[in-house]
């Protein structure tokens, strides 16, 4: 979670206004052809693959339609909210985009979805690709729009293209190439395939060639690309990878929003994640043949580098999961009579957590914009109508789910960088005594025309809500599982207007 600076009831600072599949051969047991092929893929496993690249498609489609809840802030503000400020000229960027942490190079890409839909507005290895398709963190994360899913989509094609012994598509250039868009979208991709890397260079014969003529150029193209891309955008040379190492890694000052125990990434985040696939990665470790063991030790050390890191979160390690799939289709394959069982117990296992974190859980910090939405549609609202959103920050999108100058407000929350111990951004203190802070605050000056907060807050501040004129429009489900500052609902209160 990010933030910007503020104050007042408008927040100061930056200025703001208000896939062809290719089908490769493999000499192991686990991709040879059916005995009596003579090892040649025949039309039946053509028209196999069609039907499952049509079920990909189908099933990728509805997963779209069926993830209709919040994940975290950073699929908003890292990404769609910076991409409508490029766009459109408006909106709001986090503290981040000031310090040069992030690059713009990801949210380009959905600078270019709006920059269309604005002018359309104007005139085996089946296997491991069937867990990876019914996992349900998959499910969860694989249509948002957050750097980690760009990262894990990447590292799946690159890992088509990886040197791996009995390969037929490996690519030096075209694995290190994406490998590098990656650590430009998102710089702690490097992680997973620092062994990678290694263990190419050191089993690569043409060692020179290797770094001439590939990581080399790669290099030096695609950082290239980036710095161009950035200086465009912030109007100055910058490197931001380098900046965002060492802001999250060397400084470590993710911890300002929040940390955990060494070990949660190997005791909560990834049993998490593999969810009813955990046995079947542990029997596919230990069955799987050498040449896996590759994978295996980037699924350790990955964790054990993030394990070093006070802020943990489950998506940080969603990289991580295509790696772990290739030892569950391996499980599967070794199952033999009890295959087809395990596939449907895989099935049916994941499907309920898919969809109850896909509709239902954290669902209402979208709901809630489709109320504010509706103050736009009425262009006379826009010239009385002001929101201000009492929630831990960054809880809602903004101007990527409203599109029009709106003006709205947030509880800011950017981690100080002055080295100042005692220092307590604005959400904090807000929630350590609201109606104080907000008598404080409006004393004497204009108050929002709607209030958006979660429904734990309500009680606390319910003789400013009443001595100000404001009434309950709306109630909107966001989550079973309130704790802390997120309640279970989330209210809507506007001002009388007199």
């Amino acid at each position: 979670m990010q933030a910007g600076g503020g104050g007042g009831f408008f927040p100061r600072g930056r200025p703001r206004s208000a896939d062809t599949v290719r089908l490769r051969k493999r000499k192991s047991a686990l991709y040879s052809a059916a005995p009596g092929a003579g090892g040649e893929r025949g039309p039946d496993l053509i028209g196999e693959n069609i039907y499952l690249v049509l079920f990909t498609i189908t099933l990728r489609v509805l997963n779209c339609f069926l993830v209709q809840t919040s994940f975290v802030p950073d699929e908003y503000w890292q990404s769609l909210e910076v991409a409508h400020h490029m766009v459109f000229n408006y909106g709001y960027l986090t503290w981040e985009w000031a310090e040069g942490l992030r690059g713009y190079s990801y949210p380009l890409l959905f600078a270019t979805i709006y920059r269309v839909l604005q002018l359309l507005a104007k005139d085996d290895v089946q296997l491991l690709y069937l867990c990876q398709l019914c996992s349900w963190f998959t499910w969860y994360c694989c249509t948002r729009t957050l750097t980690n899913t760009m990262e894990t989509v990447l590292t799946i094609f690159a890992l088509f293209y990886y040197p791996l012994e009995g390969s037929k598509t490996r690519s030096s250039c075209k694995y290190l190439t994406l490998v590098a868009l990656a650590f430009i979208i998102r710089p702690t991709a490097v992680i997973p395939w620092i062994p990678l890397v290694l263990w190419h260079f050191w089993q690569e014969q043409k060692k020179v060639d290797l770094v001439l003529y590939s990581y080399i150029p790669v290099g030096l193209v695609t950082l290239g690309i980036s710095l161009i891309i950035d200086r465009v955008f912030f109007g100055e040379w910058i490197l931001v990878q380098l900046k965002f190492l060492k802001f999250n890694v060397l400084q470590n000052l993710g911890t300002f929003y929040g940390s955990h125990p060494w070990h949660w990434y190997l005791t909560q985040g990834l049993p998490v994640i593999l969810g009813t696939h955990l046995p079947f990665f542990i029997h596919g470790c230990i069955q799987a043949p050498k040449r896996y063991r590759i994978f295996l030790v980037v699924v350790v050390w990955t964790v054990l580098v993030y394990s070093t890191l006070s802020h943990k979160e489950f998506r940080f390690i969603y990289p991580v999961l295509p790696f772990c799939m290739v030892f569950c289709g391996y499980s599967l394959k070794q199952l033999k009579t009890w295959k087809k069982s395990a596939i449907t117990f895989l099935l049916l296992s994941n499907l309920l957590p898919a969809l109850y974190t896909g509709l239902i859980h954290q669902r209402g910090s979208l709901d809630v914009m489709l109320h504010m939405q509706q103050l736009c549609n009425n262009s006379s609202n826009q010239s009385w109508a002001s929101v201000f959103v009492m929630m831990p920050c960054h809880s809602t999108p903004l101007y990527s789910h409203v599109h029009c100058p709106l003006p709205m407000r947030f509880l800011q929350c950017p981690p100080d960088l002055t080295g100042n111990e005692s220092y307590l951004d604005e959400a904090d203190i807000f929630y350590s005594n609201p109606l104080k802070w907000l008598n404080e605050e409006f004393y004497n000056g204009t108050l929002p025309t709607h209030l958006v907060f979660f429904s734990v807050l309500e009680q606390e501040i319910s003789s400013f809500l009443a001595l100000n004129g404001y009434e309950k429009t709306a109630t909107v489900f966001h989550t079973h599982m309130p704790q802390g500052r997120i309640g279970s609902h989330i209210y809507i209160y506007t001002r009388r207007v007199k």
